[in-house]
């Protein structure tokens, strides 16, 4: 497939970029901030201070900016970053949509597979790549369980909390919901529904073409690459959104090891990996 330049193509994936993380709205976010830290400290606050709170909270604003498009939320207060939906930062957004334009400009074969989805905004742009190159044979497939984290079941994820954090629990609907905000639900986004250990050995998924993890747990990383990397394409990538944490950084280590994968490892930001599936 030839992959020429097309400003409003790009405009388009900007704007989507923008909008799954809620930086048009973040002054709405501020707002909602602002507000409930005065009720819980009991003291009231001015309606005017709301209007133009860009203005009147910019170093805050500014920061909470900074701090979206990093995809660092553990910088903002406790709770604040539940109102997008990705938390991946937009240096990941734009790894995600250089490798699908690569996959598609060489033509290698396979669908478009995230493990790991939170309120989907990862599989959502990647659909809406699909939608912007105007591909209609390639599938993005959406794994997760839609209801948290499991708890550690193996010695290496022992300590492990992601399954008490209720934040991380988004059910199917709301995901086909925010799906459908973006006029990017249809027959191309299919659903796999369960813990990855269950679910992606017999999930029906045949190429894969770009393979991206976020299951922050070795267990899941490993009931991830187990089943799925295989069916990789040659060219293909494989993308890893949690390397910074240790656990998940040693099963990808681990499966590289014993399957005697050398493809060099390429940072993304503070916490994002990928590697090319060697030709």
């Amino acid at each position: 497939m030839q992959i020429t330049s097309n400003r409003t193509r790009d405009l388009y994936l900007d704007l989507l970029k923008k909008s799954l993380l809620n930086l048009i709205y973040l002054d709405n976010e501020l707002r909602i901030h602002y507000i409930l830290s005065r009720i819980q400290a009991r003291e009231g606050f001015e309606i005017g201070y709301l209007k133009d709170i860009r203005q009147t909270e910019g170093e805050r604003y500014a920061d909470y900016s900074q701090a979206r498009r990093d995809g660092q939320n553990y910088r903002l207060p406790r709770g604040f970053g539940v109102y997008s939906h990705t938390l991946l930062g937009t240096a990941r957004l734009d790894n995600i949509e250089q490798l699908v334009a690569s996959v598609l400009a060489e033509d290698v074969p396979g669908d478009l597979v995230e493990a790991g989805v939170w309120r989907g905004g990862g599989s959502i742009f990647m659909r809406g790549v699909l939608k912007a190159f105007d591909v209609t044979d390639r599938n993005v497939w959406v794994c997760d369980s839609f209801c948290g984290l499991p708890e550690p079941e193996v010695a290496q994820d022992a300590g492990q909390e992601f399954h008490t954090l209720d934040f991380l629990s988004i059910n199917v609907d709301t995901v086909r919901d925010n799906f459908s905000c973006y006029d990017l639900l249809d027959e191309q986004v299919r659903f796999v529904e369960g813990f990855f250990a269950d679910s992606l050995p017999t999930a029906p998924i045949n190429e894969i073409a770009v393979l991206r993890l976020d299951g922050d747990l070795y267990k899941s990383t490993m009931d991830t690459l187990e089943p799925l990397y295989d069916k990789v394409s040659p060219g293909g990538y494989i993308i890893v959104d949690d390397y910074n944490i240790p656990v998940c950084r040693q099963a990808v280590e681990d499966f590289r090891c014993a399957n005697g994968i050398y493809e060099e490892i390429i940072g993304i930001d503070w916490t994002g990996v990928y590697w090319r599936k060697r030709l």
